[in-house]
């Protein structure tokens, strides 16, 4: 493209914010122009803002050093310097349903990583590979919010990633009864070891909040848009536990399926690996060449070495076997903070702007 589009990071100063930040360097479609935090982050370059509390492993980019941070709050200022902005704002429930949908209101298209819009009715929440075909719903999002461009997409919740996908791989033979453990790591609550020293050799079998999304979202994921709405699936019967575990980054997800067609291992497996979806067919910059790939050694995958897996776009799943009360299990995992959070979200608006839902203003 000859132009970049301008893209405004509001929340940049916390976790989730630096690595929409560290992702976007360099992107062939969008720049960082703009970043908004709280008040109290406004007027200050962002690497004052951020002073000390770069959580990201690699090097805050030079592009965003000296810009300024804006107050989030200063809706009409911020819109008016950005094509679109990715919201990673840490408010309550409320509050980040209404900013996200001020700034829709101003005709700039949100694309959060919250979770305040994710039972909005005319609110996409997708996973590009799953449910592109979702973001019609925008159109009846617009007559909604009385808007021409301006609308809310979101993502999912980052656990579902290292098993939905794998889920709907395995959709033509009907999934219908699922119980999954995850094992999620401390960057999902936007921590690290240093800010939560507590975690270290340590396990928290609580996670609020957390359960009831890991049971829900991928229904709605499967779901379909009638009358204007999505229109969550009704099956698979999913019951999930959450644990916190002392990883910095990666959910792990040990999973055990029934199927009302009983399929062969080899089946499943060549289904996970030639799973691809409309981020692998339009190549999108982001897209993960491999969505989902199959490990067969026994000790795999692993945190430490396969997280990163296609830049941490990617779902590696292993351990498939018949199992002796379900069908079969697996052990899933996926990057969280990457295509659980940021990443899921970029990859969300490359494909908006290749649906045409996010253009210049």
């Amino acid at each position: 493209m000859d132009q970049k589009l301008k893209v405004g990071i509001l929340g940049g100063t916390g976790m989730v914010g630096q690595r929409f930040i560290a992702l976007l360097e360099n992107h062939p479609w969008f720049e960082v122009t703009t970043i908004a935090a709280s008040p109290r982050s406004a007027g200050r370059t962002y690497e004052e803002a951020v002073d000390g509390r770069w959580k990201i492993d690699t090097p805050m980019p030079e592009a965003v050093k000296k810009l300024i941070v804006m107050n989030v709050n200063e809706v009409e200022a911020v819109a008016a310097q950005v094509d679109f902005v990715f919201s990673a704002v840490d408010m309550s429930k409320e509050e980040i349903k209404a900013i996200e949908e001020a700034y829709a209101r101003t005709e700039t298209p949100v694309v959060s990583n919250n979770s305040a819009h994710r039972w909005t009715p005319d609110v996409p929440m997708v996973v590009p590979e799953i449910n592109p075909e979702h973001m019609k719903v925008i159109e009846f999002q617009k007559k909604r919010l009385g808007t021409t461009r301006g609308f809310v997409a979101v993502k999912p919740n980052c656990s579902i990633q290292s098993y939905a996908p794998a889920l709907t791989a395995w959709k033509e033979f009907d999934p219908y009864e699922v119980v999954a453990t995850t094992y999620q790591a401390i960057s999902g609550a936007g921590k690290t070891f240093a800010d939560w020293p507590e975690m270290e050799g340590n396990i928290i079998p609580y996670i609020g909040g957390e359960e009831e999304k890991s049971e829900k979202e991928p229904l709605r994921l499967w779901g379909e848009i009638a009358d204007g709405v999505i229109v969550p699936a009704k099956s698979p019967v999913i019951t999930c536990q959450c644990i916190r575990v002392p990883v910095l980054n990666g959910h792990t997800a040990a999973v055990f399926v029934k199927f009302g067609k009983k399929p062969a291992r080899e089946q499943l497996i060549e289904k996970l690996v030639n799973f691809k979806g409309a981020p692998q067919e339009l190549g999108l910059p982001s897209a993960p060449k491999q969505f989902i790939r199959y490990m067969e050694e026994e000790n795999r995958p692993q945190v430490t070495a396969d997280v990163d897996y296609e830049r941490g776009m990617g779902i590696s799943i292993g351990r498939l076997r018949e199992d002796t009360v379900y069908d079969y299990k697996f052990v899933g995992l996926s990057h969280n903070t990457v295509r659980g959070a940021a990443g899921g979200a970029v990859l969300c608006a490359e494909l908006l702007k290749a649906q045409g839902y996010i253009a210049a203003k």
